[in-house]
């Protein structure tokens, strides 16, 4: 097992604080992302798909718990003392916030704890975050540290207006991005802190883009600092991200994201025997290269997949296969999606996906040594046998060592994982989500949910063994739901940012969740065909059931 640390694991740290403990779906939140200012580490930015807006489930039917519509989810949260501590500002927006029943819910202008000025430009806010800084452009055009940095956050958006002659873009998703040079003042509430959201992804009227992911290009020594990528996958078909073809894309702006230029990195070819790279990740080295990860299919295997582009992603060269991988879990009969926990659980459809992060020597790059390294959670061993897999490149992704599973206390099968390395590469720091329980046939018996932060040092590009620097308190995940009710839901991933003398991870934690044994009985009868009474939780429910948060912890370098 991950050996301990010296000193006691950290527990973890409330990063959602404006998230209310009741009513669900208010005090649901999943998918947390991280990043740290290069130049100023003490400020780091965390996001999350937040439902603190959502009406509440007695508003209107109270057996149902809709998405509001209308209603943004993209919660953003502020740290100014390098994510030891976490606030979360409230903006004005689009809100069902007061909408608890028992009147049907009627949305309107009110407060809002997501990203401010979608609704005011016919836009909804729908998660799916990521988030990077990089440096500010001066008046003559060139990006430096000493004009300030600039906060991306990137997300999923819809139209506010569903009619064709009234929608701000075609299609059912696009992807839009927000910025502001001040979080300061947007931690205060300052919605004036932020620039209005653009639409970065090119639209037809049957495009899903989905899962997307950000990079700045934040060491100076890079021939493209200041560059700013973000990649995703386009369905192209009327099927709302169910469908074919599927290609990477790959958009790219120089002018600190008020313009972009898109690009489709190999084809859209998408069936049961090839598929194109899902769950994308894209990172910078310090000469400004660019590296785009993924999860796609050849010849009926699944590969983590990458392109690589020299020339600040105008082209690309690949796919390299890198590794196989195989997607733990099985097939829920209901939601139709993979799950590891149990009957009725949280999908995990992107948990071997790649994640990835270089030692580029941020914010000058002088330092950088360059190594990439990459995990996924990986199912080949079998139900209830899981592994954190890593491999490592040193040479711009020319081979990789690995994959080896990283060793974790006894108990701990992996969901989600993410690494970062310090931007020296002195330092690796993998966050992972793992299930503490084997899987369960039946929806009565407790299962366990658990955050953590490993250390292990690197010496020569060899990474050492791993320590635990943060264990966060189990939660019962059955406690987490999707807004139908019908199974768990945790999202699709966790985050990690590292600094030169630590790191700050955010996973989700359900230890402040209650589960609810009127909905483990109605979920389990949905896939035996017995007749249960849907549950309405409000009143069926322990009061705190479905409130899912997000944790963190900011660790330290142990062997500095």
């Amino acid at each position: 097992m991950a050996a301990p640390s010296a000193d006691p694991p950290a527990t973890g740290t409330l990063v959602t604080v404006g998230s209310p403990t009741t009513p669900f779906s208010q005090n649901k939140q999943n998918e947390p992302t991280v990043a740290v200012d290069a130049h100023n580490p003490s400020v780091v930015v965390a996001g999350s798909n937040d439902n603190i807006d959502m009406e509440a489930c007695n508003a209107g039917d109270p057996t149902t718990c809709p998405f509001t519509p209308g209603v943004g989810v993209s919660g953003v949260y502020f740290s100014f003392d390098g994510g030891h501590s976490w606030t979360q500002p409230t903006y004005n927006g689009w809100s069902a916030r007061d909408c608890v029943g028992p009147a049907a819910c009627v949305p309107h202008a009110g407060p809002i704890g997501t990203l401010p000025h979608y609704h005011e430009n016919g836009l909804v806010s729908d998660g799916d975050p990521g988030v990077a800084f990089g440096p500010r452009q001066g008046a003559n055009g060139t990006f430096s540290w000493t004009n300030g940095a600039r906060l991306y956050y990137s997300n999923l958006t819809s139209n506010f207006n569903t009619t064709k002659r009234t929608e701000t873009f075609k299609g059912f998703e696009g992807i839009a991005i927000s910025r502001t040079d001040d979080p300061q003042a947007a931690a205060g509430g300052d919605a004036s802190a932020w620039m209005d959201p653009v639409v970065i992804s090119k639209q037809s009227s049957t495009t899903f883009s989905d899962k997307s992911q950000i990079w700045a290009d934040n060491a100076q020594s890079s021939r493209f600092f200041g560059n700013v990528y973000v990649c995703w996958a386009s369905f192209r078909s009327n099927s709302q991200g169910q469908a074919l073809p599927t290609p990477l894309i790959v958009a790219r702006s120089t002018d600190g994201g008020g313009t972009w230029v898109q690009k489709q990195v190999g084809p859209a070819t998408d069936n049961g025997i090839n598929g194109q790279p899902d769950g994308c990740t894209v990172r910078t080295d310090s000469q400004g290269n660019v590296y785009v990860f993924g999860i796609g299919r050849r010849s009926g295997t699944s590969y983590q997949m990458m392109y690589k582009s020299t020339d600040g992603g105008a082209h690309f060269t690949g796919p390299a296969l890198l590794a196989p991988a195989v997607d733990p879990g099985v097939i829920d009969p209901v939601i139709g999606r993979p799950v590891m926990d149990g009957v009725a659980g949280a999908r995990n459809d992107l948990a071997f996906a790649p994640s990835v992060d270089i030692a580029n020597g941020a914010p000058s790059g002088t330092d950088a040594t360059n190594q990439i390294v990459l995990t996924w959670a990986d199912g080949a061993q079998g139900l209830n046998h899981e592994q954190l897999l890593m491999m490592s490149s040193t040479n711009g992704g020319a081979s990789f060592t690995g994959p080896t599973a990283v060793r974790l206390t006894s108990g701990d099968r992996p969901y989600y994982t993410a690494p970062a390395i310090s931007p020296n590469g002195t330092d690796v720091y993998i966050t992972y989500n793992a299930f503490t329980t084997p899987y369960r046939n039946d929806t009565s018996s407790g299962r366990g949910l658990v955050g953590v932060i490993l250390h292990a040092d690197v010496s020569g590009g060899t990474i050492g063994s791993f320590s635990t620097l943060a264990r966060g308190v189990t939660g019962d995940p059955r406690a987490s739901s999707q807004n139908d009710l019908q199974a768990e839901f945790l999202g699709d991933y966790v985050y990690t940012a590292a600094t030169r003398a630590g790191a700050v991870g955010v996973w989700n934690d359900t230890r402040n969740a209650a589960d609810c044994p009127a909905i483990d009985a109605w979920r389990l009868s949905l896939r035996t065909g017995t007749s249960v009474p849907t549950p309405a939780p409000q009143t069926d429910c322990p009061q705190t059931f479905g409130n899912s948060d997000i944790y963190g912890a900011a660790v330290s370098d142990p062997t500095p």
